[in-house]
């Protein structure tokens, strides 16, 4: 007589004492004996699934390298890219120009302006893959020389930030402003939309810098610089 698995035999035995039991009553050790199996039984088919879904995923989550050449303040720069790097890490970690910061990294703050073809954009939001051999420029590439650009002397002369961690997208998103304003781009607050260049009130200048947020409340002194850069432009 041949002799059956330890396994079987205990599933041939749990088989005949329920079989046995009268009304096909478990007692508790049975119970328990039939859960354990089961629930192993769950376990290694879903632990069976999951190794298979891992494997795929790891295949579809593998960076794909592209080549990418960035205009950034009038040089060339050509580096390979995970696709899925942003414009803000590809100036930051790539090209070490840390004058662009990244503050909620989800377009809401405006630490990351840059100028993209002389249009302010979010960088944190932007892929660096789709502006290949556009022309960027950050806060590094304002001044010229040792001579800062007027926006940034105005910042310095009127105070015009406090911990400094969102000036430099404010002195981008301002410089962007003000070209909108001399092509006569108008905002929410413009009254007159036929006006060929809008003027520059106070309230013109909030509502235009209303997406760079400053956690330490320098507004007034912002909404200052930027108007006296903007009685100095031609």
């Amino acid at each position: 007589m041949s002799k059956l698995p330890l396994r079987s035999r205990s599933k041939e035995s749990l088989r005949s004492r329920i079989k046995e039991s009268k009304g096909f009553h478990l007692s508790r050790r049975e119970a328990i004996e039939a859960g354990i199996a089961t629930a192993a039984v769950t376990y290694a088919r879903s632990a069976g699934a999951a190794a298979l879904a891992g494997g795929r995923s790891e295949l579809e989550d593998r960076p794909v390298a592209v080549d990418v050449e960035l205009q950034v303040n009038g040089k060339t720069h050509r580096l390979s890219l995970d696709s899925r790097t942003t414009l803000l890490d590809a100036l930051r970690e790539h090209l070490a120009l840390t004058g662009t910061k990244k503050g909620c990294d989800h377009g809401q703050c405006g630490a990351c302006t840059v100028l993209l073809g002389g249009r302010r954009i979010n960088s944190c939001l932007a892929l660096a893959v789709m502006h290949d051999g556009q022309s960027i420029e950050t806060i590094e590439g304002l001044a010229d020389g040792e001579a800062l650009h007027p926006l940034q002397a105005a910042f310095i002369e009127h105070d015009g930030f406090q911990c400094g961690y969102c000036t430099s997208g404010q002195i981008c998103s301002a410089l962007g402003m003000l070209r909108e304003s001399r092509i006569g781009m108008p905002s929410y607050v413009t009254d007159d939309l036929m006006q060929a260049r809008p003027d520059l009130t106070d309230a013109e200048i909030r509502e235009r810098m209303s997406g760079n947020i400053c956690r330490c409340a320098g507004y007034p002194n912002i909404v200052a610089a930027i108007r006296q850069a903007a009685d100095q432009q031609p």
